[in-house]
């Protein structure tokens, strides 16, 4: 019978291959990668050679592998993304991340299609019109707090996914223009130049400065750790990890990290399952914060929160470390309990809240802790001196640690030895109920010691360790016979071989979820720039929807004068304590509060800060610049409409 209990997904980022592989070892149900081309992170390709490695090892363990597509397609790169979608299916993918609805309108493969974060999914409407429009998984805005998520959980029949921990993009996603009005570079294009984590001067409607030089748009790092068993509560069953930039470290304790908390609610809940094979031994203890973080916040989950920026600095500070006691001309000593090691990478921030990094290029330990020679003069240390608080922000016999095996996966087989006279056969069945069998007409005599050859042969029918299993049971008949140690261990081998072929022949990849006939209509009737729809396809997806006006995406430079740039949960004006709900005495209905606009600078940049109140939403207002119009090619098409606008459309 199969099993119908729910699956729970760990989901994991690669940068390339070598780095899925590794997530799968440590615990990941499913990993996303970048394809050849169209995946939203610009310098994060892979080729179809490679995507079809890393398909190869994670099905053995029934994990699988999603290909990013996700970025919206120009008219004339519609027939390469429709081939690269093929390729990828006939390399084994299990489903493609997308963004661009045109793609639904071209000849795909059977390959199952998942909503990407991009296609900026906060409603029940946008949720359920997805999951009807042929997306079996779709990944839900960060921003949602849990009763925004139970919602849509009960009215969507699609698999819902949530980011549960890495960077954060301030805007909703798919909502942020700013890289490419400044610089010619389209966040839907995969090539965002972060805007939000530069300083910006804050001022007010009367030029006085309310913050200076602070990184009023970056956010901490997300960290649900602790939400876990209320997002599952809530309905989300796919558990995704952000990086696809990271590096090898940081995939490994991430995804150990979150295998472990995930296995303990396994543990507890036996209504639930996990989405893949085997259990994950680790060689180390996960600890997140030791990776690149921003601090930590769970966002918007169980509300809004007063400190969810990292406004001091976009950079890693690094964990604690201790304080400096003497500062000389060559070195200087730190006070700390921990070991230092050459390379290790040190911080702290000088007397402007500046954080300052440097490199130690020899450490030494002394009474109280280590003096350290860094990589540079002291001098050029501003504001090292007695009492600074140091952190920690790379640890070389960390890195030393997750460059060495980490981990080892196997999946549980039970296997059964029956002998007699006439020769032997060895059975197994793994813990999916896969069963492969062995037998030998080899005759075989009485051994004159019957206990020492059946312990002899229970040793080596359980030396599995260069294969993907480990041996969860065994039974042994007939183990007073003598058996060849070298024929026990070429059944044991051609039982494993046996067993991973059947394996592969049962896996089936996941079904495409069909489109409800005729086409359901879209929630709305008039669509603006912010649908980032920049081909022709895509247009005609959205009117075979019922879309009346349809305004191609700001990449099309249509939106030349000011408009909303970014729109975002994060409110500047509530960080900086200067919200009128925060103020006491404050009356009235909720959205009746007038809030003024503010002003961000970054050297020749202005960007206007308005605040929709009833939403509790910020927009960042700004225009394109005529030098990005002059450098950047427009989509061939700017505007599209289904019938002739009324004048509120116009």
């Amino acid at each position: 019978m199969p099993d119908l209990r729910p699956d729970l997904e760990l989901l994991a980022p690669a940068r390339n291959a070598d780095i899925g592989i590794e997530a799968v070892n440590h615990g990941a149900d499913a990993v996303y990668i970048g394809g050849p081309a169209f995946g939203a992170r610009a310098n994060a390709g892979n080729g179809i050679a490679d995507i079809e490695r890393l398909v190869r090892h994670a099905h053995r363990y029934g994990a699988k592998i999603f290909v990013t597509l996700n970025t919206i397609l120009r008219d004339d790169e519609l027939e390469p993304a429709r081939r690269m979608a093929w390729q990828v299916y006939e390399a084994g993918a299990d489903a493609l991340i997308i963004q661009d609805m045109g793609l639904l309108e071209l000849d795909l493969p059977p390959i199952q299609l998942h909503a990407s974060t991009q296609t900026d999914i906060r409603t029940v409407e946008k949720a359920r019109f997805l999951s009807q429009v042929g997306f079996s998984q779709i990944v839900l805005a960060r921003e949602l707090t849990l009763a925004q998520i139970r919602e849509i959980a009960a009215r969507t029949p699609a698999v819902l996914e949530f980011f549960i921990h890495g960077a954060l993009c301030v805007a909703y996603s798919g909502q942020c223009y700013i890289s490419h009005a400044h610089t010619g570079r389209s966040a839907n294009r995969g090539d965002c130049s972060q805007a939000c984590r530069l300083p910006y001067t804050v001022t007010d409607p009367q030029g006085r400065i309310i913050a200076h030089e602070k990184h009023v748009l970056s956010m901490k790092d997300n960290d649900q750790s602790a939400n876990l068993r209320s997002l599952i509560d809530a309905g989300i069953r796919s558990f995704k990890i952000e990086g696809r930039y990271k590096d090898m470290g940081y995939v490994k304790n991430i995804t150990a990290h979150y295998r472990q908390l995930l296995d303990e609610i396994l543990e507890e809940r036996p209504a639930l399952k996990r989405a893949s094979s085997g259990r994950t031994r680790l060689f180390f203890t996960p600890e997140p914060q030791r990776n690149f973080n921003r601090g930590s916040t769970d966002y918007f989950v169980n509300g809004r929160q007063d400190d969810i920026g990292a406004f001091d600095t976009p950079k890693h500070a690094g964990l604690p470390l201790g304080h400096v006691v003497e500062v000389t001309p060559e070195w200087f000593e730190v006070q700390t309990e921990a070991e230092l090691h050459n390379g290790d990478g040190l911080t702290y921030y000088d007397l402007q809240r500046e954080l300052v990094g440097l490199q130690v290029n020899r450490a030494e330990k002394v009474a109280e802790g280590w003096r350290v020679y860094p990589n540079e003069s002291i001098a050029s240390c501003k504001d090292l001196r007695p009492g600074t608080e140091v952190h920690r922000n790379r640890d070389m016999a960390w890195d030393r640690l997750l460059a060495r095996k980490s981990s080892d996966r196997r999946i549980g087989l039970s296997l059964h030895w029956r002998a007699d006279a006439a020769g032997a056969t060895l059975s197994g069945q793994d813990e999916d109920g896969h069963r492969a069998e062995v037998r030998t007409r080899q005759p075989l005599a009485s051994a004159q010691d019957a206990a020492r050859a059946e312990s002899v042969l229970r040793e080596h029918l359980v030396k599995l360790g260069n294969t993907i299993f480990e041996a969860a049971d065994l039974r042994v008949e007939g183990g007073d016979r003598f058996v060849p140690i070298g024929l026990v261990n070429a059944m044991r081998r051609e039982l494993v071989d046996r067993l991973e072929a059947v394996r592969a022949a049962a896996y089936r990849r996941p079904a495409r979820t069909p489109a409800v006939e005729p086409p359901v209509p879209y929630p709305e009737d008039v669509l603006t720039y912010l649908a980032n729809v920049y081909n022709h396809k895509a247009r005609d997806f959205y009117a075979k929807h019922g879309v009346k006006v349809i305004e191609a995406a700001y990449e099309s430079h249509e939106a030349l004068g000011e408009v909303s740039l970014m729109i975002t949960k994060h409110c500047v004006r509530y960080s900086l304590s200067l919200c009128p709900k925060q103020a006491k005495g404050v009356t009235g209905v909720q959205g009746t509060v007038r809030a003024e606009p503010l002003t961000l600078v970054n050297g020749n940049e202005r960007l206007t800060l308005r605040f929709d109140c009833k939403p509790c939403e910020m927009h960042v207002v700004g225009k394109i610049k005529r030098s990005v119009l002059k450098q950047v090619p427009a989509a061939p098409v700017r505007f599209y409409r289904t019938r002739p606008p009324s004048p509120t459309t116009r």
